[in-house]
């Protein structure tokens, strides 16, 4: 559900319920009904929150499993540096199993 998914992805930025209402200008309350699925986000509210967990519309409907990140506004050392830091998750991932 797409409330258990908002929750991960606060929980995972390791932010509260009430900072991410500031963060979209919504009350705590919205933040708790989304999360409980007691309500949904507007889709103006999941484009924000897609925006604000570097994620897709897609990945918080569960519409798809894969998550993105966005690279905007990195320059090439930066990127660069994530593509390492990704492979080296990989490998070490790859040997442990």
């Amino acid at each position: 559900m797409i409330g258990d998914r908002i929750r991960e992805l606060r929980q995972r930025a390791n932010i509260s319920q009430a900072e991410l209402a500031r963060r979209l200008s919504v009350t705590r309350t919205s933040v708790n009904a989304w999360e409980s699925g007691l309500s949904a986000p507007t889709a103006v509210y999941l484009v924000e929150l897609a925006k604000l967990f570097h994620v897709s519309t897609d990945y918080l409907l569960e519409l798809d499993t894969s998550q993105q990140i966005s690279l905007e506004g990195l320059d090439q050392e930066e990127t660069a540096f994530l593509y390492w830091l990704l492979r080296y998750f990989q490998s070490h991932k790859e040997k442990s199993e």
